[in-house]
């Protein structure tokens, strides 16, 4: 018995031993991993790593955008709710950056509208003349407005106080004929660092009128200050009436230009104004004289310190081109008149380009500016040759999209739209108007 326990112990041993040997045979015959599937296995690994990494943010982005547009969306419908349609617009024209939120910048234009408090303007540079730089004559042609033109002419002014249009009809020539002027003062018409490519279109004179500010009053004899640029643009204007206003009382207001053409040396930029006149004085109400538009080029050279050519007018080429306006009383809320006419010319033009104040030979000394035979010494001027420009026209219709941004559709005349409108397979929108709708002259 005693040997059969021996027997069964030994024998466990050895099939423990045996197990042992065939596990490590086993393992030494497994075949070892390939290393490709190796390098498979980690690189899927990566992508699910990077897939998480990348996934989880941009999820979180989108669940947050989702719930801002939806937290948005509850205060737009609860704006409505409250203000009505009026009042939302009204709230969002101030909401500049759409968070249904008014900071106290937002809300700091209309304070200004509600209490009449606006805070001081920035310095803006002035350019006086200057003494030892070029100068240059500007003359002014002037016709008065044909008084037939006016509706209220067609009944001989029936109704109509002769004082309420005792400044239109003594205005018959221009208030100063010609005027000379240093070519530095004409460094307000160049454009800024950032203005400088051809085609760029810049406000040389801002306009100040927004949705709260409404208009201007119409109860107004005299000009405010010019300031900055504005100092240049009254002074031409004055040339015809001593009340011109560079600010009109409605929009569009102000002044804007565009590089036509650029050379090594200058710059040709076209502009376009919009200013009024008031021709009535103490005791007679106000008579405010609106030309559609003022329209010029100058061409300069790039330091400002010669000018080659100067021209501004209102344009003449439609019937009608001029809007009038005129008080019955004193006060705002007084009934106004309203007409329209033709003017035939209203123009400034430099006579010559700009030249010294002083003539200096080659060793600096100043000489006469005569010659022997006492006329002036004539100066020669360089051709220029312009690297970069576009057309007159193109410049121009610009300064239109500018001042009026519903010009960046295409408008055509009404015997040309229906050819344009089936070679393009569209419907046509016809618009009958009393005058200009692109100017002031509406």
């Amino acid at each position: 018995m005693a040997m059969d326990v021996r027997k069964r112990k030994n024998g466990e041993k050895e099939d423990l031993a045996s197990d042992d040997r065939n596990a490590k045979s086993s393992e030494k015959a497994r075949p070892a991993p390939h290393p490709e599937r190796s390098r498979r296995r980690r690189c899927s690994k990566l992508l699910t790593v990077l897939f998480l990494l990348l996934f989880v943010p941009i999820a979180s982005l989108l669940g947050i955008k989702y719930y801002r547009d939806g937290l948005l969306a509850r205060r737009q419908e609860a704006a409505l709710h409250c203000l009505g349609n009026e009042g939302l617009f009204l709230f969002s024209s101030l909401d500049s950056d759409n968070d249904m939120f008014l900071s106290p910048d937002e809300f700091r234009t209309i304070a200004e509208k509600l209490t009449g408090i606006s805070p001081p303007s920035e310095f803006e540079e002035e350019w006086g003349p200057d003494e030892n730089g070029e100068t240059l004559t500007v003359v002014a042609k002037f016709q008065p407005l044909v008084m037939e033109t006016m509706t209220k002419s067609k009944d001989g002014f029936l109704g109509v106080s002769h004082r309420s249009l005792s400044g239109l009809r003594d205005w018959k020539s221009p208030a100063s004929p010609s005027r000379v002027y240093s070519a530095s003062q004409f460094r307000a018409f160049l454009p800024p660092k950032n203005k400088l490519e051809v085609g760029e279109t810049w406000w040389l004179i801002p306009s100040e009128l927004n949705i709260f500010t409404g208009y201007l009053s119409n109860n107004r004899y005299h000009p405010p200050a010019p300031r900055g640029k504005e100092v240049l643009i009254h002074s031409l204007l004055s040339m015809f009436h001593p009340r011109p206003f560079v600010k009109t009382r409605f929009a569009p207001q102000g002044a804007v230009a565009c590089v036509r053409a650029i050379s090594d040396y200058y710059y040709d930029i076209v502009f376009r104004i919009h200013a009024e006149f008031q021709l009535n004085d103490v005791p007679d109400f106000p008579f405010w004289f609106s030309p559609g538009q003022f329209t010029g080029n100058i061409v300069l050279s790039r330091d400002s310190s010669h000018v080659r050519e100067f021209r501004l007018h209102v344009p003449n080429n439609r019937s009608l081109n001029v809007d009038m306006e005129w008080l019955y009383g004193a006060s705002e809320s007084s009934n106004m008149e309203v007409d329209i006419g033709y003017l035939p010319q209203m123009e400034l033009e430099a006579t010559a380009p700009s030249i010294p104040s002083f003539i200096h030979d080659e060793e600096g000394n100043v000489i006469d500016s005569l010659d022997a035979n006492g006329e002036p010494i004539q100066f020669v001027f360089e051709e220029i040759e312009w690297l970069s420009q576009i057309t007159r026209e193109e410049a121009s219709r610009r300064l239109e999209v500018t001042l009026y941004p519903f010009k960046k559709v295409s408008y055509h005349p009404f015997s040309e739209a229906f050819d344009r409108a089936k070679a393009e397979n569209k419907l046509v929108h016809s618009l009958l108007l009393w005058g200009a709708l692109d100017d002031q002259s509406c």
